[in-house]
């Protein structure tokens, strides 16, 4: 980024991604040199806004704790401009609570975690994003600036060919090859494994099962997709979904587009000739993208 473009009274720039799991800092003095980075708790905005921001501090805390130069302030809100990516940034409701509770950072721009991470694959350029990790989305900058947006809904309603959705799958197929409806195979009796070994285990498991432990079943699948043609069918079921966000985004294919997310990048070289042509790698990451809307 451009850090020597920052008002005269704005000594850092601030890049954060806040996801489910983490958050994750970037802190850029004004004359360009990165100070470091840190990480924190979780800060999307599914858990409370509250326990974001007590997060995004301490992401910050550690990216400056013992890193500046001699001359340079130490960062208070009042001299750092802020760019968060925050998940579930794209709800009007949290997005307004998280605004409102801004601590007085010179300035501050909030967008979703989906959103940065498409301005720095980019450089903020027009480009497009297909992320799919244990949720699923496909996002694109096109050149008049406009933003087209596909998938995210959800688990489980949305989010086809995620991580979450092909653990779905898969425990589903389980329970029809236990109760008679499917032939067992070695997927099955993985996923029976990993879930406590028993039907009423994976009953069990089921009830108190959530977006991440479904896709954390993502794994047996890829490994017993050569053993497996039900797993070798739930993979190729998610590359066609892979391949529906980046044409819903992109119809006319003439954009570039980066693949994103562990179940993307895997899936990524077997994509149709037409889509895989416009791959490209990343320019940068989400934190990249926050801190381009330090300037915006």
């Amino acid at each position: 980024m451009h850090a020597e473009l920052l008002p005269a009274h704005i000594h850092y720039a601030i890049g954060i991604d806040g996801g489910g799991t983490s958050t994750r800092a970037r802190v850029v003095h004004r004359s360009g040199v990165v100070v470091g980075e840190g990480k924190a708790g979780a800060s999307g905005l599914t858990q409370g806004i509250g326990q974001a921001w007590r997060h995004i501090k301490e992401a910050i805390s550690q990216a400056t704790g013992g890193r500046l130069q001699a001359g340079w302030p130490e960062p208070v809100p009042a001299n750092c401009a802020l760019g968060l990516g925050l998940a579930g940034a794209n709800n009007a409701a949290w997005h307004a609570e998280c605004l409102a509770a801004d601590p007085g950072y010179a300035t501050l721009k909030l967008e979703s975690d989906a959103v940065t991470a498409l301005l720095g694959a980019h450089g903020g350029h027009p480009g497009a994003l297909v992320i799919v990790g244990t949720g699923a989305v496909g996002l694109a900058l096109l050149p008049d600036g406009q933003r087209r947006t596909s998938g995210g809904w959800g688990f489980p309603s949305g989010d086809e060919g995620s991580g979450a959705d092909l653990g779905l799958q898969a425990v589903n197929l389980t329970q029809r090859a236990l109760d008679g409806r499917a032939l067992p195979g070695p997927l099955t009796l993985a996923v029976l494994q990993a879930t406590g070994g028993t039907p009423e285990a994976l009953l069990a498991w089921c009830g108190a099962a959530g977006q991440g432990e479904y896709a954390s079943l993502t794994p047996l699948i890829f490994s017993h997709e050569a053993s497996d043609p039900d797993a070798a069918r739930l993979l190729e079921r998610a590359l066609h979904q892979l391949e529906a966000l980046a044409r819903a985004v992109d119809p006319t294919h003439t954009l570039p587009l980066v693949v994103a997310g562990s179940v993307g990048q895997r899936l990524a070289p077997r994509l149709c000739a037409l889509v895989g042509a416009c791959v490209v790698p990343p320019q940068g990451d989400a934190m990249d993208g926050a801190l381009t809307l330090c300037l915006q």
